[in-house]
C-alpha cells in the first residue's frame, strides 16, 4: 500500500530494533513477544497496518532519527499472544518528536526522499559500476569459501532502488547502513557503496592471490 504524498506529516507508531536498518524495498521478518509491542502490533493490524523502524544504538542508549516505515504484509499468531510478522520497507521518515513513549513510543514524523535528479544527470554508469563491483565481490567470495555463491537475478536496476538493495546487504555494518539511509542524495549513497564494495574486493583479491600461493 503506498504512502499517499499529499501526507507531508503524521504519527507514527516507532519499534526501536537494535542494530537494524530497514531500508525502501526489503523485507524484515520479527517475532513480536515484548508485551507492549504485541499491543501495537494489534493495533496497527487493526489500522494501516503501517509503523516506523528505528535503529536502536546500544553504545547510546537512544534511538536514530531516521528510520524506514514498514508495512505488514503477512503475519501469524502464535500460543501466548506472540506474533510472527513479514513487514516490506516502504517510505523513509524524520522524527520530528516523540508524542508519546508509553505503552510504545509514537512520533510525529515527516516522509523524506532522495532529492531529483537534475534532468541531463544519468547515474547509469555509476549504477553499471556498483553492479560489477557486487558481481566481483561474490565471484571473490565463491572462490575463497568454495562455495556456489550467487547474485539473485532480481536485483534492482534503477539506481536509488539499487542503492537500497546494496545497503541492505552491508550485514554487520548498521552505522554504515544508518549513514546511508539518511542520505537523500542517490549519488553520493551509490559512490560511498561503491568504495566499500571497491574496498571489499581489494581485500578478498589479496586473500585470493595468496590462497593460490599458498595452496600445494
Amino acid at each position: 500500500m503506498a504512502i499517499p504524498s499529499s501526507i507531508a506529516v503524521r504519527e507514527l507508531p516507532l519499534f526501536p530494533l537494535p542494530d537494524v536498518v530497514l531500508f525502501p524495498g526489503r523485507p524484515l521478518p520479527l517475532h513480536i513477544f515484548e508485551y507492549r509491542y504485541r499491543i501495537m502490533m494489534n493495533t496497527i493490524l487493526e489500522e494501516d497496518r503501517q509503523f516506523g523502524v528505528l535503529m536502536w544504538d546500544p553504545n547510546k542508549g537512544e534511538a536514530a532519527v531516521v528510520g524506514c516505515c514498514a508495512e505488514i504484509t503477512k503475519h501469524e499468531r502464535l500460543p501466548d499472544d506472540r506474533i510472527m510478522i513479514l513487514t516490506l520497507g516502504r517510505q523513509r521518515f524524520k522524527v520530528l518528536h516523540y508524542v508519546r513513549e508509553k505503552p510504545y513510543r509514537v512520533g510525529l514524523v515527516e516522509w523524506i526522499e532522495d532529492q531529483p535528479l537534475p534532468v541531463d544527470h544519468d547515474l547509469q554508469a555509476l549504477t553499471t559500476d556498483v553492479t560489477q563491483l557486487l558481481q566481483d565481490v561474490v565471484r571473490l567470495s565463491a572462490k575463497l569459501t568454495e562455495q556456489d555463491i550467487n547474485l539473485p537475478d532480481d536485483i534492482p536496476s534503477l539506481p536509488v532502488d539499487l542503492s537500497y538493495w546494496v545497503a541492505s546487504n552491508f550485514y554487520g555494518a548498521a552505522l554504515e547502513q544508518q549513514s546511508l539511509l539518511e542520505m537523500q542524495d542517490t549519488q553520493a549513497r551509490l559512490e560511498r557503496e561503491a568504495e566499500i564494495l571497491t574496498s571489499t574486493r581489494n581485500h578478498l583479491a589479496a586473500r585470493t592471490v595468496l590462497k593460490d600461493t599458498l595452496e600445494p
